[in-house]
């Protein structure tokens, strides 16, 4: 490991999350988004010296899917390739290590998935323990709605503040021309009580990518590279029955780890896929009232944290400025982007100091943390 090395995402790219791609292929998905994160910085596929995607194959349907996509990637030598079953925010991790280690000194991480051609409800319950949980098929939304009835109990949210939640990450999708269900919108009728149509994601297709490059190389393919100062993954016990639900200590900890707390962040794009998991996130990531660091959002039920606040009172985070997962929500790639959607605003100088969020899992089972920096203006 080469501890002194900086590396940054220095140019991100994603496609228009659709809901349905049935006139494309996962490799026609992929490719337009693969040319133009390379346009952005000039590198040629011979420039990248490692290449690393995330994706499923239940959600293909197929073993080894990922390497019809490899063949389009055109990654060369083939052994500086590498794939993780999971979502592309874990390709980053190991595309981040690979670099600090001095292996290579530019990365292209991508990640896609199509949820269309089935039920993704159903797919997700095969991560589920294979014994005792995932027999009885329950699915990803009535998990959910146990951890936001957990919630509910507890007096950390209603159902009026989940709603709020809803209609603020769609109202900021407005301004993100990749988002699926951009604008507020009505909350509709319930799927699982206490969760309606509003609180779940919008099922879809989609891809992203980024670049990652280290120290003046950085410098040289993107005029404010997002700085990775600090990166971390942890994971829940795999039993729900184990787990505090109105809680996630995983992303504590990984928070810690990444170095979160040291300093205020200015911007925090969480992948909470449904209203009731960004009120646990922001309690773990002291991102309320309650908890007093980086951020004081004013009203909630018994924490006075108002989680349908995007922005902080004093103004200084902004939660999920690009609609988080409720507006595009692609399977294997939405963690991903919320890395991507953090490093794009310090590119564009709309952020200093970022965090950034990804999750796996049933009820935030596994959770990944990474604080961006932008060089001082």
């Amino acid at each position: 490991m080469t501890p002194d090395r900086e590396v940054a995402i220095v140019a991100f790219a994603q496609s228009d999350h659709r809901r349905h791609t049935d006139d494309l292929s996962e490799v026609e998905m992929v490719m337009p988004v693969l040319h133009e994160v390379r346009r952005q910085t000039g590198l040629k596929a011979a420039d990248i010296g490692f290449t690393c995607s995330g994706s499923s194959d239940y959600l293909a349907g197929r073993a080894f899917s990922f390497t019809m996509a490899l063949d389009g990637v055109g990654a060369w030598p083939p052994i500086s390739e590498s794939h993780v079953e999971a979502d592309g925010a874990w390709a980053l991790y190991e595309a981040w290590v690979k670099l600090l280690t001095g292996e290579a000194d530019t990365a292209l991480v991508y990640a896609y998935g199509k949820s269309s051609p089935g039920s993704v409800r159903d797919v997700l319950s095969r991560q589920l323990d294979p014994y005792y949980v995932a027999p009885l098929w329950p699915d990803s939304v009535a998990l959910a709605a146990l951890q936001a009835q957990a919630l509910v109990d507890a007096g950390y949210t209603d159902e009026p503040a989940l709603a709020a939640i809803a209609a603020r990450s769609r109202e900021d999708a407005r301004a993100n021309p990749h988002a699926q269900l951009p604008g507020a919108r009505p909350q509709g009728e319930y799927v699982v009580r206490p969760l309606r149509t509003g609180d779940c994601p919008p099922v879809g297709d989609g891809a992203a990518a980024v670049v990652l490059a280290v120290g003046d190389r950085a410098r040289e393919l993107c005029a404010r590279p997002a700085w990775i100062r600090g990166m971390d993954h942890r994971i829940e016990a795999h039993s729900l029955g184990v787990r505090d639900l109105t809680d996630s200590p995983s992303t504590r900890l990984a928070a810690e780890r990444a170095g979160v707390f040291d300093r205020p962040v200015d911007t925090a794009e969480l992948h909470a896929p449904f209203t009731s998991q960004e009120v646990v996130l922001r309690r773990a990531l002291g991102l309320d009232a309650s908890t007093n660091v980086n951020v004081n959002t004013n009203v909630s039920v018994n924490t006075n944290a108002d989680t349908s606040a995007g922005t902080s009172a004093d103004g200084n985070v902004h939660v999920s400025p690009s609609g988080g997962a409720l507006a595009a929500n692609p399977v294997m790639a939405a963690g991903l982007i919320r890395l991507g959607e953090a490093a794009a605003r310090i590119h564009r100088g709309e952020s200093d100091r970022a965090l950034a969020h990804a999750t796996s899992g049933p009820c935030l089972q596994q959770n990944l943390v990474a604080v961006l920096e932008g060089d001082p203006r």
